[in-house]
């Protein structure tokens, strides 16, 4: 029996599929200078045929209702693509350095003016406030038995002498689980390091000094404006 896409991933799958091409194109002479391959059709081809695998693992979340949903169909992509290059190979910390460098570059097509008004509204009090209640709604029981893959996290307020304007702890990470579950744990820590890159690139600063993928009992996100030029 084949597997199933969820009806609400396979409505955005054009979406996802068209943003993973551009990937692959974006990687492309990284692919042959720092991962030494050469078919690269042959391995855009493999991506492709992974990530359609990865669509039907994805756990669904919530849907729009759910933050974490966006952050799944942003980043699942990359499990496909670190999926592939290990089986050919690379080392992890190539597969690292491309997908963060492809993933930098994606975001950088965005204008400028877009990207920074979208991190104005992250670190705006609005959204703070849509924060603390979803960290809330993530950590209750009936939640987290209607969406167990899901993330569960805390805001944290900053205390005295604390730089930062706002941070989440996150206690349990959906990417995790999923790579517990498929068998990425190889792979898993490259995701987190997409994270710094789609900060920066909206004007925020994110310091973060421990993971869940490297053994914490939490991931301690702490955010704050970068300096305008």
């Amino acid at each position: 029996m084949a597997e199933i896409i969820h009806p609400f991933y396979e409505s955005e799958r054009g979406a996802m599929e068209a943003a993973m091409r551009h990937r692959l194109d974006l990687a492309d002479a990284m692919l042959r200078e720092r991962a030494h391959l050469s078919d690269i059709d042959g391995i855009r081809r493999e991506v492709m045929d992974e990530f359609q695998i990865v669509l039907t693992q994805m756990p669904y979340v919530g849907g729009t209702a759910s933050r974490m949903t966006e952050f799944f169909m942003r980043l699942i992509g990359f499990m496909a693509i670190g999926r592939v290059l290990r089986r050919h190979g690379v080392a992890l910390s190539v597969i690292g350095e491309i997908e963060r460098e492809t993933y930098k570059a994606q975001l950088l097509t965005v204008p400028e003016a877009e990207r920074l008004a979208s991190g104005r509204h992250f670190m705006s009090s609005e959204n703070q406030a849509f924060l603390r209640e979803q960290a809330i709604r993530s950590a209750t029981e009936s939640h987290q038995k209607e969406f167990p893959e899901d993330f569960i996290y805390d805001f944290v307020e900053p205390g005295p002498g604390d730089n930062f304007e706002f941070g989440i702890n996150y206690k349990a990470c959906g990417f995790c689980k999923f790579a517990a579950r498929h068998g990425d744990k190889e792979i898993l820590p490259n995701i987190c390091g997409l994270d710094f890159d789609a900060y920066a690139t909206r004007g925020i600063h994110l310091e973060r000094t421990q993971t869940l993928a490297g053994g914490a009992n939490h991931c301690n996100f702490r955010y704050s404006r970068l300096p305008s030029d």
